[in-house]
């Protein structure tokens, strides 16, 4: 399974950053670029996730996004799970958005 580093994340432009937690925590506080796409509906909403392009997978600690990672794989898809997720995101100093 590919991974990287919140930082390095926050350094690129015009990625596709999934955030698989759950709205409530979504809105709580959220990279800037990321989407919305709660693990609990990933599945059936899988037409949502662009499948010509690296998708970056975030949720709270990491270990959400890597199930998703995993997942995405098995499908064809290129994926790479965001270590440490938000958690480290907020530890790192990183820009959070609240709100939708």
């Amino acid at each position: 399974m590919k991974s990287i580093e919140p930082a390095a994340v926050s350094q690129r432009a015009g990625i596709h950053l999934i955030d698989v937690r759950e709205e409530v925590e979504f809105v709580g506080g959220h990279a800037q670029a990321a989407v919305n796409l709660p693990l609990s509906t990933f599945v059936e909403r899988i037409a949502e996730v662009p499948s010509d392009e690296t998708v970056y997978i975030i949720c709270e600690s990491g270990a959400r996004s890597a199930q998703a990672v995993e997942w995405l794989e098995g499908q064809g898809y290129d994926a790479v799970n965001v270590l440490g997720g938000t958690s480290a995101w907020r530890s790192a100093g990183l820009p959070l958005i609240v709100g939708s």
